[in-house]
């Protein structure tokens, strides 16, 4: 049985690496000084499809956007 000292911290408080790269990218994000600020907010919407599998094959893909709560 591995160590919990080994995982890293993001894994340890139930969060995904995308969930804690988006929450650090956010700070970042409101770091800046304008016009810089307003230029990396437009910047930052995400449009993707999810795919659910069964039995082996892909179903419908749903159309999501990511877009971060500010």
């Amino acid at each position: 049985m591995a160590s919990n000292a080994a995982v890293p911290f993001w894994r340890a408080a139930g969060m995904t690496y995308i969930t804690y790269s988006n929450i650090c990218a956010n700070l970042v994000r409101n770091c800046l000084k304008e016009p810089f600020k307003a230029e990396s907010i437009n910047r930052e919407k995400v449009h993707f499809s999810l795919s659910k599998w069964s039995d082996g094959k892909p179903q419908k893909p749903v159309m999501r956007s990511d877009t971060p709560q500010v």
